[in-house]
């Protein structure tokens, strides 16, 4: 089964009736996503995948922002918080980095959600691959998630 099929069993699971919408030109980055969808890069949810002394989370970041590690390691109760290699984002989430959902997951991951995501009536996140994502809103997403909001995100370099 293919990582969008895999996504949408996730979200039928959730009760979510997701419309996937594909880019051939892709979306792996926020800004990428913001241009092909036509919305503000704030309304571009990344998960972010990092390992929490060896345990992996993810941070449901906007693409606004970048996530602080250090805030992240404060928040996980972990004396570190790097990015997780492809290969641990992969083994966490089951997709590649650029293509990862924020649910769907072979077993359970902590997460958090960056609390600007909330301020916008609708985002877009990814849906298992880099060339395809999917709309809803965040307080739906945070129900499905079951993650919690903090303040980790840190205003990301324009450029």
């Amino acid at each position: 089964m293919g990582a969008i099929e895999r996504f949408r069993e996730a979200a039928e699971a959730a009760g979510l009736d997701v419309e996937v919408v594909r880019f051939p030109e892709g979306t792996k980055t926020a800004a990428d996503a913001a241009r092909a969808v036509g919305c503000e890069i704030g309304q571009i949810v990344k998960s972010l995948v990092f390992m929490a002394d060896g345990r992996p989370l993810v941070a449901l970041t906007s693409g606004a922002n970048r996530a602080d590690t250090d805030r992240l390691a404060v928040l996980a109760g972990a004396a570190e918080v790097r990015r997780a290699a492809p290969e641990e984002a992969r083994a966490a989430t089951g997709f590649a980095i650029g293509g990862t959902p924020p649910f769907g997951y072979p077993g359970p991951v902590s997460q958090f959600m960056d609390r600007t995501l909330l301020g916008h009536a609708e985002v877009w996140a990814a849906a298992g691959t880099p060339d395809g994502v999917w709309r809803v809103d965040p307080a739906r997403l945070l129900e499905v998630t079951g993650a919690r909001v903090e303040d980790f995100g840190v205003a990301a370099p324009s450029g």
